[in-house]
């Protein structure tokens, strides 16, 4: 120990203050603990300062920018549209700006005490918090891990200025004319059709059957065929073999159907996936338990195989969502609280905003039979909505999954405009233990594209009004 360095006691040590870690000290101080969160970046975690955020500013201002070019159904038309991209770039900042300063502030004013730093676990109990000129002690009684996680980097794409992660996607000084992106995940399609509705050529390079695979297959189409629209080229069963550089650009060597093929670019994202920041944090010292992936392993209340330490959000199993980690913030912070809340996932919403968007809650079709369910599946289109032909946006639907027995909603599907919006209200039905009947007999106000819920649910309940049987 440093001379002088007396330990700082706390209730709970909180480290990351990500969307997972600053909710959960919010709320573990609510419930009366003196808390401590710590972070060596920004406060906003990746969510708020290099993802989600600034990701969807970009797509707002890419899909602005298309609706000023392509509006002449509508009898719109407009010359010479042009992008200032380091103004768009300066209000994505601004947003993100918003963000992390108010975080901020809600930790203060929930008496959070914020330590700029890295945590490396001494004991169980016990934490070293340091910076470039100091240390310092921390006992905890409770500690709770949110320290997120970081793009995966391929041996064979080092990521520099010409192949980028979603960070360097996102924080490009010019729109390129160009670009490849390996990967047809969440954030390779959203930020591949992002500069796609800027007017970069953009190649997307997937290693499996579809892109979007997380999502059911009549769900990616729509994507696929709108991204095609866009001149977007989408090769599937493609594996990404090497890349050269040049001052200008990158050529991108990739294998599909057993034949080397190449193609050009200014530049090549990387979208992979993602690895838990688990493994500079001494762990190991402490006791917990990882997978061999670095996945630390909880119970239902988030607690480690360490009784005083708990994990949340992408350094856990499941999806690396921000909500997941915000959920799961306050089940860890309850817990600790002596509270007895547990985590239930089948609530939990999947969300990617690519155009159109698609979301998803609880069971499919396929996983519900999976899981020893009769079901019936209940598709609305978007096509037979008042609201969706007004914004001239009708591709897509709303899919509801209900229990055979009794009508109970267990899943749903949304493809279309603002399905992230949509899905919320699928989710409750869920939580609340729903059925269609529920659904149906909500008034939902005319002309809006929450309709599309009730007249699903009146498909489910075999009469619909907008749709002939």
């Amino acid at each position: 120990m440093v001379v002088g360095d007396f330990p700082v006691e706390v209730d709970t040590l909180v480290v990351g203050a990500g969307p997972g870690g600053y909710v959960a000290a919010i709320r573990a101080a609510q419930l009366g603990q003196k808390v401590t969160i710590v972070d060596k970046g920004n406060l906003g975690g990746v969510c708020l300062n290099i993802g989600c955020i600034p990701s969807k500013a970009l797509i707002s201002a890419a899909h602005r920018y298309e609706h000023a070019q392509h509006s002449d159904d509508m009898g719109i038309t407009a010359e010479n549209v042009t992008v200032d991209f380091s103004k768009v770039q300066k209000w994505k900042q601004s947003v993100v700006n918003k963000l992390t300063g108010g975080v901020e502030g809600l930790l203060k004013a929930n008496k959070v005490d914020i330590v700029k730093g890295e945590a490396y676990f001494v004991d169980q109990n016990t934490a070293k918090i340091m910076d470039d000129k100091n240390s310092q002690t921390y006992k905890f009684n409770n500690a709770i891990i949110a320290t997120g996680s970081r793009p995966i980097e391929l041996g064979a794409f080092k990521y520099t200025n010409r192949v980028l992660d979603s960070t360097g996607a996102l924080n490009l000084k010019e729109i390129p004319k160009s670009m490849v992106v390996i990967g047809g995940g969440y954030i390779g399609t959203e930020l591949g059709t992002a500069y796609a509705n800027f007017g970069t050529e953009v190649t997307i390079l997937e290693g499996t059957d579809e892109i979007l695979g997380g999502f059911e297959k009549q769900m990616s189409s729509i994507v696929k065929k709108r991204l095609k629209k866009k001149g977007t080229n989408i090769i599937t069963k493609a594996m990404a073999k090497g890349v050269k550089e040049t001052d200008s650009g990158v050529t991108v060597t990739y294998e599909v159907n057993g034949k080397e093929e190449t193609v050009d670019a200014e530049y090549l994202l990387v979208t992979v996936g993602r690895r838990p920041n688990t493994d500079e944090l001494g762990l190991e010292q402490a006791g917990v338990e990882l997978t061999d992936r670095g996945i630390i392993k909880i119970d239902k209340q988030c607690r480690t195989n360490v009784s005083n330490i708990y994990a949340i959000g992408d350094v856990v199993e499941g999806p690396p969502l921000a909500h997941k980690a915000s959920y799961e913030g306050k089940i860890a912070a309850e817990a600790i609280s002596g509270e007895k809340s547990e985590i239930d996932y089948l609530g939990i919403p999947a969300v990617v905003f690519s155009d159109p968007e698609l979301a998803s809650v609880g069971y499919s079709e396929k996983e519900a039979k999976e899981a020893g369910y009769e079901v019936k599946a209940s598709k609305f289109p978007f096509a037979a909505n008042g609201r969706a032909l007004s914004l001239n946006d009708t591709d897509g639907f709303v899919k509801l999954i209900t229990r055979k027995e009794d009508g109970l909603v267990i899943g749903a599907q949304v493809a279309g405009p603002n399905a992230s919006d949509v899905i919320a209200e699928l989710g409750l039905a869920i939580e609340a233990g729903m059925t269609a009947e529920d659904l149906a007999l909500t008034i939902h106000a005319h002309p809006t594209l929450g309709e599309i819920t009730m007249e699903a649910a009146e498909v489910a309940l075999g009469m619909p009004i907008h749709i002939a049987k």
